[in-house]
């Protein structure tokens, strides 16, 4: 298992902690700060995906008028990661 710490930029949340598994897949994913609400429900729905899926799905959203989103940092996070 590999864990990630990643220092979001441009959004409310400021950090993106999860691990990835052996198989490639998104496990554990916590955001430090941000719409607490909506942060629980994309960490729940993209647990056990595989870091693939979830890099297509959520990257290149954004919020409003800014040029990423929280979504789009935890597709980055998976990015780095690799």
């Amino acid at each position: 298992m590999k864990h990630i710490v990643y220092q979001t930029s441009g959004t409310c949340s400021q950090q993106i902690d999860l691990d990835i598994d052996d198989d490639g897949r998104v496990r554990n994913v916590q955001f430090l700060g941000g719409c607490n609400g909506n942060l629980q429900g994309v960490s729940r729905l993209v647990e056990g995906m595989k870091v693939e899926e979830v890099k297509e799905r959520l990257g290149g959203i954004r919020c409003g008028y800014k040029n990423t989103s929280c979504p789009d940092q935890l597709a980055r996070a998976l990015e780095q990661a690799e």
